[in-house]
């Protein structure tokens, strides 16, 4: 490049006349960052759904005395993740034990937290390697204004400029990528943590439910075993 040659430093110009690492890294995190967003709203409405869900069916359920009118609310509200729970509780025999109970709604959670946090692991990563790929971008370009130094024997501004100018772009592109991306995982992290504290704190109510209507058939059983023995001691 000519010492005299005029270079616009706007960010089109930039990037049109940057070299191919350069470009390669922008387009890089220019797709980072519309991934982001796509998945930020795609989060956001699906962890707002679930949320309208469970308070719909925690307030239908809390009503409800026995496994049978339990299992028909989490059948009348199937996307809620607690319903879900309930409907894994309620496809094992009446009479396993409570243990075993509490191992099932542990695994139902841990379904439902995976299925709460999915997508949050891509958002993380383009909030952790933004700033590292956009550094590589301002490395590569300070190289590039050291060769052209070299290149022209002159230190002048129209020979650096261009090349500091595209690090320096890179640079921003590359925080303006990883600052919503750390923004927006934290509050999603946060809602759905939120959300699965609540799932995880109610199954041991629906837990209790559903042995308790195992133990009230079990000792219903044992008091008629019970009057059966003592009528064939009176004989």
């Amino acid at each position: 490049m000519d010492a005299g040659t005029v270079v616009s430093l706007d960010p089109i110009s930039l990037v049109t006349q940057a070299s191919l690492p350069v470009r390669l890294t922008v387009a890089t995190l220019v797709a980072a960052s519309t991934a982001l967003w796509i998945i930020a709203v795609v989060k956001l409405r699906q962890i707002a759904r679930l949320r309208g869900a469970e308070r719909t069916f925690l307030q239908t359920a809390r009503t409800c005395t026995e496994r049978h009118g339990l299992l028909a609310a989490a059948s009348a509200h199937e996307d809620a993740p607690s319903a879900r729970v309930v409907l894994t509780l309620g496809s094992r025999p009446e009479n396993i034990s409570t243990a075993r109970l509490e191992a099932v709604a542990e695994q139902a959670v841990v379904g439902e937290r995976q299925r709460a946090f999915s997508l949050l692991s891509p958002l993380g990563t383009i909030a952790s390697a933004a700033p590292y790929v956009g550094l590589f971008g301002t490395v590569y370009g300070i190289m590039d204004a050291f060769v052209r130094i070299g290149l022209e024997q002159s230190a002048s501004l129209p020979v650096v400029a261009p090349a500091i100018g595209e690090a320096l772009f890179t640079t921003a592109v590359g925080l303006a990528t990883a600052i919503p991306a750390v923004v927006l995982f934290n509050a999603l992290e946060k809602r759905a943590t939120d959300l699965l504290d609540l799932v995880e704190a109610s199954s041991g109510e629906w837990v209790s439910m559903m042995t308790r209507h195992g133990e009230a058939e079990g000792s219903t059983g044992a008091e008629a075993l019970a009057m059966a023995s003592g009528h064939r001691a009176d004989r």
